[in-house]
């Protein structure tokens, strides 16, 4: 009864999610057409080959910075139950007690 409905809908929604979504795609995928869009693009790739050559961490930055870092990571921790030893880019893992079923 409602397969009809759903087939219905997606036959009219789909091509207009495919439409945008390539729409959205299509000029990341292009090469930079001006000198500002191109000057941006070997920024973000010099910021990124210094990043890796630092181990991931921030380039360029100063002890102030550091400190506003750490003061914001440590609000997270507060906020979201982290701790000293709890990893905060896994997701939880849940436990439940009670009849499996």
């Amino acid at each position: 009864m409602l397969v009809p409905q759903f087939l219905s809908a997606t036959r009219r929604t789909l091509p207009i999610i495919l439409r945008r979504n390539i729409g959205i795609c299509a000029p990341a995928l292009q090469k930079a057409s001006d000198p500002i869009q191109q000057l941006f693009i070997d920024k973000v790739k010099e910021y990124r080959q210094k990043s890796s050559s630092l181990g991931g961490k921030l380039v360029d930055v100063n002890p102030e910075i550091e400190k506003e870092l750490a003061s914001e990571l440590d609000k997270l921790a507060k906020q979201y139950g982290g701790g000293e030893g709890t990893d905060m880019t896994q997701f939880p893992t849940f436990k439940f007690t009670g009849q499996d079923h």
